[in-house]
């Protein structure tokens, strides 16, 4: 399993509901894009994004997202959601995403995000503060030394 996660420097573990399944007996579709969140909001704590937003008003928002779909999952499993950092731009930074089930030791899911570093108190978009721009590179570098 964790060779399927290598190279995420952030990996949470999420129990499959049962309440995530549809009429066709799979986790929904949408779901999929709740495990990317989690892991997106894990990796922003990781950061300490919230702290960076109440002394500056700069964060983030999520510009768009996507996903492949790989196999589909049921309950009872649990999946590993996993995230990365693979660009980085002026104002923007492009996050990976991976999902895999325990239960098949598969990827499920891939996807990703693209977001914008977005000033809160002037409702804008903005440029991705240095601080940040660090933050990141100092996490993205431990996980290629793993």
């Amino acid at each position: 399993m964790e060779n399927l996660t290598e190279g995420y420097p952030v990996v949470i573990e999420i129990p499959v509901a049962w309440g995530e399944m549809d009429a066709f007996q799979h986790v929904n579709n949408i779901v999929y894009f709740r495990y990317f969140e989690s892991a997106r909001i894990a990796y922003f704590e990781k950061l300490n994004l919230l702290d960076l937003m109440n002394r500056t008003g700069t964060g983030a928002i999520l510009a768009s997202t996507s996903c492949k779909f790989r196999i589909p999952l049921k309950y009872p499993d649990k999946v590993l959601a996993g995230v990365k950092i693979t660009s980085i731009e002026e104002d923007r930074f492009i996050m990976n995403y991976i999902v895999v089930s325990t239960k098949h030791k598969k990827i499920a899911a891939e996807g990703n995000g693209v977001i914008v570093a977005f000033n809160y108190r002037e409702n804008r978009k903005t440029l991705i503060p240095e601080e940040l721009r660090q933050l990141i590179q100092d996490i993205e570098h431990i996980a290629k030394n793993k």
